[in-house]
């Protein structure tokens, strides 16, 4: 079971329901909007700055609503609260993993991150490090990352409209691809932040009146929610204790590990930093964000305890066998266990209700992909084009122009691969793509901010080490090996490879820098000093809107 489950829906093979006209004419309603907003912002983005960062101009209040619009995606509503439907309180791996991540981004990075950077994280891992190679791995990490998460995400939003809308699925893909075209290559960073706000909002409102449905019919009292779902539930009290959905402990641990340190290297939640005015803005961003996204972790936990005890008992949310009568209560559900969510707002608030929450997930895979195509178009055009070929002899219009063009690409390119894998499982793609960000983008990034000893050489070969061995483990595992490949055996036997891929790209960067006796690598240890006295002060960085 990768974490790929909770952060970008794997929803196999769907029937494409009757068409959902309310949930069509809110989508509708929020694609107007957002164009509307859109436009504004193009007109408002005249520099680099404002295209990659927002001027720095975005309040650290409205920053944290963006962080969680863009870190609450569909697959964490829809399948958080499928997996606790299905396996009751082991889906708390899923949301405690997610979250317990951003402690680790509030203390260790954010405040860091806004002294050293200017639009992406490359810019801080190369701050006292060679620009070019540095830059290259940088990039390479964000690329993979938002090529496995894309991918993900695409499959997703198609399934998921396929379902809740009634459209064909490649028309669902190329809306999506589309719209994420228009909103990154006009509006830039102002107009991914503020469709990412309106998601958020409208995501946590839902959630909350679902939630809050479920526990009026309950009496506000978890207990006697617990109690319901326990007697409905085929395994009974098992679905209170911990083991049913990961029982090996190593696996457990390693997938702890990607989802908590992944987080701290995800691209697209790392340029948010760079859209506030200072350091302090970045660490209450952080703050705001986490309590946000705590507090909605714990309404999908209380939707999916929901599912149990309203849904599992009413036929007509099922397939029925072959008499009419009979069904299984975890695997027959209409559109598969993600579609808890989306049933029970039916249940609890009829079919405008329904049709809300299903506008509210497509809405929310079209912020996450929006949020996905600024990191990818800015590792393009920011770190590879005007950093390593231009050599910084370029000009700000035309590095904005190639970040625009390179969204267009994005967008064709995910479209493109999101109709080729429509019937592949990706379930393994998001796991990959925590799999490399805490493997390949934490480790250079923590390491040349907090450590001395850290050399070009030694971060170059340790990312590349940890983006190597989290593709390779993840590929050898019993995701891609057996079930996609077909092979008897997987060669790697856990489904989470962070725990051994991430230890084994800090330890290459700590013994290749340890060796690393050149001049340059002496010039870089001599610069840690200015750079811990700017990370840890600011003094020396300049607003955004000024770079």
């Amino acid at each position: 079971m990768g974490s790929a489950l909770a952060a970008g829906p794997e929803l196999g093979a769907v029937q494409k329901q009757a068409t959902n006209w309310p949930a069509i004419f809110m989508f509708l309603f929020f694609v107007l909007f957002t164009l509307g907003i859109t436009y504004r912002a193009a007109k408002g983005s005249k520099s680099a700055a404002d295209f990659y960062a927002a001027g720095g101009g975005i309040s650290a209040r409205t920053n944290s609503l963006a962080i969680a619009g863009d870190y609450m995606s569909a697959a964490s509503f829809l399948g958080i609260s499928g997996l606790v439907y299905s396996s009751g309180f082991d889906g708390l791996i899923y949301s405690t993993g997610f979250l317990v991540g951003w402690p680790i981004v509030l203390f260790l990075i954010a405040e860091r991150l806004r002294n050293l950077g200017k639009f992406t994280f490359a810019d801080v891992a190369s701050f006292r490090l060679d620009q070019t190679s540095i830059r290259i791995i940088s990039a390479t990490g964000t690329l993979v990352v938002v090529a496995f998460y894309l991918i993900a995400q695409m499959v997703g939003a198609g399934k998921l409209i396929q379902l809740l809308f009634g459209l064909d699925y490649l028309y669902a893909v190329v809306i999506v691809g589309a719209l994420m075209i228009i909103y990154v290559a006009f509006g830039g960073m102002k107009a991914t932040t503020w469709v990412q706000v309106i998601k958020a909002c409208l995501l946590l409102g839902g959630a909350t009146f679902m939630a809050g449905a479920v526990l009026y019919l309950y009496d506000f009292s978890p207990e006697k929610l617990f109690a319901a779902a326990v007697q409905t539930h085929p395994k009974g009290d098992a679905i209170m204790a911990p083991g049913g959905l990961v029982s090996n402990p190593i696996d457990s641990i390693s997938l702890g590990v990607g989802l908590m340190f992944g987080t701290a290297g995800l691209p697209h939640i790392l340029m948010r930093f760079f859209t506030v005015s200072d350091a302090q803005a970045a660490r209450k961003s952080v703050f705001y964000a986490t309590g946000l996204i705590g507090y909605f972790y714990i309404l999908t936990f209380i939707i999916g305890f929901g599912g149990i005890a309203l849904l599992m008992s009413d036929p007509s949310y099922f397939k029925l066998g072959a008499d009419g009568t009979t069904y299984d209560k975890v695997k027959d559900m209409v559109g598969g266990s993600n579609m808890v969510a989306v049933n029970l707002a039916n249940a609890v608030g009829g079919p405008y209700f329904l049709g809300f929450i299903s506008a509210v997930a497509f809405a929310t895979i079209l912020a996450v992909v929006a949020g996905l195509t600024l990191a990818g178009a800015s590792a393009i055009s920011h770190d590879l084009y005007a950093q390593v070929f231009a050599r910084g002899r370029t000009t700000e219009r035309a590095e904005v122009n190639l970040s625009k063009f390179s969204a267009v690409a994005i967008g064709i390119v995910a479209i493109y691969l999101g109709y080729v894998f429509e019937n592949q499982n990706v379930a393994f793609m998001v796991g990959l793509a925590f799999s490399v960000a805490a493997s390949c983008n934490f480790p250079v990034l923590t390491m040349s901010i907090l450590w001395r000893g850290t050399t070009t050489w030694g971060a170059l070969a340790g990312g590349l080490v940890g983006l190597v061995a989290a593709v390779v483990m993840v590929v050898l595992s019993d995701a891609v090996w057996v079930k996609t490949f077909g092979h008897p055996a997987a060669l790697f036997p856990y489904a989470n490879p962070a725990l051994f891929s991430m230890p084994l790209a800090f330890l290459t960067i700590w013994g290749v820098s340890t060796i690393d006796r050149t001049r340059r690598g002496d010039r870089e240890r001599a610069a840690f000093d200015a750079q811990f006295v700017r990370s840890e002060t600011g003094i020396g960085a300049s607003s955004a809107h000024a770079h």
